[in-house]
């Protein structure tokens, strides 16, 4: 039969252990494997999908006696003297043992795909870095350069009134020094005797203590009063591709456009977060956060081991303690819904790690919104989630320090 139909045989041949069918069914697709092949598939491919065109089968396989038939007669067809039991047999194990290869070959497809996914993370990393480095070094030398521009508008200001001081006292000296002859002529000797002494006149020499003393420390607090400070900076190593966080780091909000950065694991994938550079492990810990009327927004602390890659939400229970805001309803981290006074445009975030609490008050009155307590036992960093801003006037959620001289 063989011999008169060559095709026979590729009509016969399971495609997933590339036999004769051994027990042949079919699906609704009209595709037809092994018996036991369509059930190994299905066990490791958890759904019950065709091999081939991956339709989903509502019923389960069912026999197909016309393709048994044909393979049982075409197996016949092919035994010839003694060595016919030998060959079946020989058939068998080699049936037998695709079936025990296939997890294992399934798992080396997988862990060849994964090395395939490391290696384009890491050939993306290369470029990125100089990335970083250009980024990162433009805006290190434009901040000295403010500070630079600073002191040196500072050094002129102080030789300028150094210069004004010797100039005006110079004039004095010279006027006094004038006075002398003109009242000599104008005295006879016997009314200069009786006359006082002429005096020389105080403070005329330059006050070299008021222009050098504590020079760098009297610079140094102008320079603090000029310069901004944030108890909490972005890492843009966390920071998903769909957040743009501005140049200090101090401010993030949702990009227009997906940043083209690379996938490393501290990166979240699946939702629009970004944590603070700097974890805590023990003390206390306050920073605010300008929310403005953004619309949907998420600000807290979670825990260094956070899931940055799978789904799940925001809450105590995956290790993130936090105050969400949806369109004027406000939540707490264990899905309990909160009554508010009022709208506040900003939050105080207050981490008493030691304690352990973590508090967000609206800091316009200091009124506490609610309080979450947790034994921290991981470091723990400031996160924020952000949702698209539309019509908001706000688009940035932005980190600042403490508005009130009270800490709490």
């Amino acid at each position: 039969m063989a011999e008169k139909i060559p095709q026979l045989k590729n009509f016969l041949t399971c495609s997933v252990c590339t036999e004769i069918f051994r027990d042949p069914v079919s699906l609704g697709c009209h595709h037809s494997f092994c018996y036991r092949c369509l059930q190994d598939f299905w066990a490791q491919a958890e759904n019950k999908n065709c091999p081939i065109c991956k339709r989903k089968s509502s019923n389960d396989a069912v026999v197909n006696f016309s393709i048994k038939e044909l393979a049982d007669s075409y197996s016949g067809s092919q035994r010839s003297g003694p060595s016919d039991e030998a060959q079946v047999d020989k058939r068998g194990r080699h049936h037998k043992l695709k079936q025990q290869l296939r997890p294992d070959l399934t798992a080396l497809q997988a862990r060849r795909s994964r090395h395939q996914e490391l290696e384009e993370t890491y050939e993306a990393m290369v470029p990125h870095l100089k990335v970083q480095r250009v980024k990162t070094e433009r805006r290190i030398r434009a901040e000295f350069e403010q500070l630079h521009w600073f002191l040196r508008e500072e050094e002129e200001a102080r030789v300028a009134v150094l210069r004004e001081e010797e100039e005006q006292k110079r004039k004095r000296i010279l006027l006094e020094r004038k006075t002398l002859p003109l009242q000599r002529s104008r005295t006879c000797a016997r009314a200069l005797l009786s006359g006082s002494d002429p005096q020389l006149l105080p403070g005329a020499l330059l006050d070299e203590a008021k222009h050098l003393g504590n020079l760098a420390h009297r610079v140094w607090e102008k320079m603090g009063q000029r310069t901004t400070f944030s108890p909490v900076t972005l890492d843009p190593n966390t920071a998903s591709r769909s957040l743009s966080l501005s140049d200090d780091l101090t401010s993030v909000r949702v990009s227009d456009v997906i940043q083209k950065v690379p996938n490393n694991p501290e990166r979240f994938t699946m939702y629009r977060e970004v944590l603070g550079s700097e974890g805590f492990s023990s003390g206390e810990h306050c920073w605010e956060v300008e929310v403005g009327d953004l619309p949907s927004w998420t600000i807290g602390v979670a825990k260094e081991s956070v899931e940055r890659r799978g789904e799940r939400t925001a809450t105590a229970a995956n290790g993130i303690w936090c105050l969400l805001h949806r369109s004027g309803k406000y939540t707490r981290c264990t899905g309990k819904t909160l009554t508010l006074k009022r709208t506040p445009e900003r939050i105080r975030v207050q981490l008493d790690y030691d304690g352990g609490e973590v508090s967000f008050y609206d800091p316009e009155d200091m009124t506490l919104i609610y309080t979450h307590q947790h034994t921290f036992t991981d470091n723990i960093f400031p996160y924020f989630s952000l949702g698209a801003a539309g019509e908001a006037r706000t688009k940035d959620v932005r980190v600042c320090g403490v508005s009130s001289g009270t800490q709490l």
